[in-house]
């Protein structure tokens, strides 16, 4: 391993100092850095960047589906053991989240897009299939207007798993409004980053006003509510719920203030980063490119392909310093969902193959081309070398 050269991670997260600073500062002057006060100036802002009715900002995204879960069992009277179709090509907070509740995990497949297959997912339907959890992997939006389409005429709930989305549009709007509710994540290495974080959206008024509830403990009236209102009684509440401490807090608000004029402009650069790859890539036929389909706006908070012999091509870069990921690995490769496992070929082919290259905006057109270099002289030997 050469020394001298400089590595190329995968995510490097990158902030605007000074100017975050400045926002956390204001809440440490003012002496409030939990809920409210800059929550509220993000969930506002969130509303007005994305179009959307409704937003309330969490600890997390990992949060934010376990509440989309809770929320519609409560509203639509779940039972225990009901299904939600879902993706096995996911981080595993996808998938914890229906157990959380006591639902079961029912897998369809992936499509060329790796994104749920409609064709796989009206093949899962059965009596007791309740919701679909759409994932948006990488910022692509798939064929989700079909995926919707099957849960308006199925009458399922449809949740939108879009961790990998802010930003993504599809025919110039975001992403958001196809979904009874939809959760994003504002966390280090996301697209908006902040040190951990997440925004849900409810399609319905009233089930945001029940989220709140749920996101501080069941209590009908949160602290800063309590401090801002008048009369004597101002401490007192009733506990409508059991619910969870998942809300969000004024600091990290205040970073995904910043953040959030930053993101279309960042994404625009992710962009150009993936077009830059998808040069280099276009003659190589060992060197498989995931498309994104005509009218979607992507993210790309991540840039992948599928190459042969996976493990061996990422021990050959880390050798020259280029340290890419894998996302994901198959969840039914784990033994809590292992019951599924060989029920999702298109997944499990592509969770051998997966590789997640360096994408970042500290990334330079001469970093790109170093790694596109690399990986085309790995994947062209006659055996990778690791």
């Amino acid at each position: 391993m050469n020394s001298d050269v400089e590595p190329i991670q995968l995510f490097v997260p990158t902030f605007q100092i000074e100017e975050t600073l400045k926002e956390i500062r204001e809440c440490l002057e003012k002496g409030w850095t939990g809920l409210g006060f800059k929550t509220v100036q993000f969930e506002k802002a969130w509303c007005d960047y994305t179009g959307l009715s409704n937003a309330h900002f969490l600890n997390s995204a990992t949060a934010g589906l376990h509440l989309a879960i809770r929320v519609l069992k409560l509203e639509d009277g779940w039972q225990d053991g009901d299904e939600i179709i879902t993706t096995p090509l996911t981080f595993v907070s996808t998938n914890h989240a229906i157990f959380y509740e006591n639902l079961q995990p029912v897998f369809a497949d992936v499509d060329e897009y790796l994104c749920l297959s409609p064709e796989s997912v009206l093949e899962r339907i059965s009596p007791r299939t309740r919701a679909v959890m759409f994932v948006g992997i990488g910022g692509n939006y798939g064929r989700l207007p079909e995926i919707a389409a099957i849960c308006e005429e199925r009458g399922l709930r449809l949740i939108l798993d879009a961790a990998h989305m802010t930003g993504t549009r599809w025919n110039g709007r975001h992403v958001g409004h196809e979904a009874d509710v939809t959760v994003f994540s504002f966390q280090a290495v996301k697209n908006l980053p902040t040190a951990d974080s997440g925004m849900i959206c409810f399609r319905q008024e009233h089930l945001d006003q029940l989220v709140r509830k749920m996101t501080w403990l069941g209590i009908n009236k949160d602290t800063y509510s309590r401090t801002h209102s008048k009369g004597a009684y101002k401490w007192m509440y009733e506990v409508d719920h059991v619910g969870f401490k998942y809300h969000g807090n004024s600091i990290m608000a205040a970073m995904g203030l910043v953040a959030l004029k930053q993101v279309d402009l960042d994404n625009a650069y992710r962009r150009q980063i993936s077009q830059w790859y998808e040069k280099e890539f276009s003659t190589e036929d060992k060197i498989k490119t995931i498309p994104v389909p005509v009218g979607c706006e992507s993210s790309r908070h991540l840039y992948q392909v599928m190459v042969s012999d996976r493990d061996e091509v990422i021990l050959a870069l880390n050798a020259l310093q280029i340290y890419p990921g894998v996302h994901y690995r198959d969840n039914t490769c784990y033994q809590m969902y292992s019951y599924a496992q060989g029920t999702c070929l298109n997944a499990s082919l592509a969770s051998d193959m997966l590789l997640s290259l360096p994408i970042h905006m500290k990334l330079s057109y001469g970093d790109v081309q170093r790694v596109s270099k690399a990986l085309i002289e790995i994947v062209n030997r006659n055996r990778v070398d690791a």
